[in-house]
């Protein structure tokens, strides 16, 4: 099995690029996992990354073609030159595919660097595929890790523990520039989501109270009823616009809201949607100061080297840990074929003892015999699969054994109850002393 990633983010492209490849992700994971190459993929999408997590039954050469697939699907449905989207990936593989992860989920790839929502999002990525049905049994364990990873990193480090965010610096700079101070400005939130929740947290934490929230599916109503404000029709968003001194966009609805609807006056306009809520053009209206992604990412402060060396060397830790327990896993899943392989070959000879000596002293002390041998012949093989596997190498065993006996090892996942992967060399076979004759 191959583990993959295909990563668009604000490190490597635009966040423009970023928000035109993600319009193509859609359904790509049901189908592809579904009805298509992959065991399982989970999409991570945020205001400023696109992340695809996949696993795949091929090799990596193989995994190359599922991977031109995904491009391919992105690209129509994204109405995109498929050279473009294929531009706009970093692909990583296996070990690198893990430890991003494990980076990304701990802040230390976010825009403002060692902001914790990055983790929730990550964690609500794999509710989602486990939701659809396409979060595989690896991709799962690689979560799982990457959460507590990121817990970690939490609790040893400092990375983070001043509570800046993307919404945070995106309020600081607003403050600024602002016409009122945040406590007496009246602002208009457009969205209901996740995102649009951070936001109205952190405006109520800054003594925020005037607060208006406008949802273009008509949502707005159920969300001020949990979180507070003040719920917008479509009737009221001419009046809101109008009066709000900040308008804050979480949305990113299908269109931006172009720079004629606004109406004239000073006010700070904030766009945190990937896809934009508001056209850029809104920033040359009289009055107006537009703060954007990118506005934050330039203004975004440093964390102290102390904690962000402190946390790579847990996400390091972590990457190293995860990688030995999947090259343990791999090897365990060849030594359980090799051990099921031998067992069925000694199992065809004692029914040939069993048929010429009958099932007396005489045919256990053969069938004893042959149980020692097989367990001392086994041995090595054993000691030195776990050796290739802590070096990295157990495939070298798994093409072994799949050559000299035509051996087929299932994935971890698929292994039997009553053969697990963690059973030592030692209980290869249960030695029995021979009835007395």
């Amino acid at each position: 099995m191959v583990l993959f990633s295909l990563v668009s983010s604000h490190k490597n492209v635009d966040l423009n690029t970023v928000a035109r490849v993600s319009t193509g992700v859609g359904a790509i994971a049901p189908t592809l996992v579904h009805h298509g190459p992959l065991k399982g993929l989970v999409t991570l999408s945020t205001c400023n990354r696109l992340e695809l997590y996949g696993e795949a039954s091929a090799t990596q050469d193989g995994t190359e073609a599922t991977i031109e697939e995904i491009v391919q699907r992105v690209a129509a449905d994204a109405d995109l030159d498929p050279t473009f989207v294929r531009g706009a990936f970093d692909v990583h593989f296996d070990d690198d595919a893990a430890s991003h992860l494990f980076t990304v989920v701990s802040g230390l790839e976010s825009a403002v660097v060692g902001e914790r929502e990055i983790t929730g999002q990550v964690r609500r990525a794999l509710v989602n595929a486990r939701e659809e049905g396409t979060a595989s049994s690896e991709l799962i364990r690689l979560f799982e890790t990457a959460a507590r990873t990121a817990r970690t990193v939490g609790a040893q480090t400092s990375l983070g523990e001043r509570g800046r965010s993307i919404v945070s610096v995106a309020l600081d700079l607003a403050s600024e520039v602002a016409p009122l101070p945040l406590d007496q400005a009246k602002t208009l939130v457009f969205g209901t989501g996740a995102y649009a929740g951070a936001t109205m947290a952190a405006l109520q934490a800054r003594g925020c109270r005037n607060i208006w929230v406008y949802s273009a599916s008509g949502r707005s109503a159920e969300f001020t009823a949990k979180r507070g404000g003040i719920p917008v029709s479509d009737e009221g968003l001419d009046e809101a616009l109008r009066t709000a001194d900040i308008i804050i966009g979480c949305s990113g609805g299908s269109a931006p809201m172009p720079a004629e609807a606004f109406p004239a006056g000073p006010r700070v306009v904030v766009d945190l949607a990937l896809s934009r809520d508001f056209d850029p053009s809104v920033a040359d209206l009289a009055g107006v100061e537009l703060i954007t992604l990118e506005s934050v990412r330039l203004a975004a402060p440093e964390e102290t080297d102390e904690s962000v060396s402190a946390a790579r060397d847990i996400v390091a830790r972590a990457s190293r840990d995860f990688r030995s327990r999947r090259h343990q896993q791999n090897v365990d899943s060849a030594i359980v074929a090799l051990r099921k392989h031998t067992m069925s070959v000694l199992d065809a000879e004692m029914d040939k003892v069993r048929h010429q000596y009958g099932c007396g002293a005489q045919a256990e002390q053969v069938e004893f015999a042959m149980r020692r041998m097989m367990h001392s012949l086994l041995h090595t093989p054993m000691v030195k699969a776990r050796r290739l596997a802590a070096e990295g190498r157990e495939q070298e065993f798994v093409d072994a054994i799949e050559a000299l006996y035509d051996i087929s090892v299932d994935s971890p996942e698929d292994l039997p109850a009553e053969e697990p992967a963690q059973k030592p060399a030692s209980s290869f076979v249960e030695e029995r002393a021979p009835k007395a004759s």
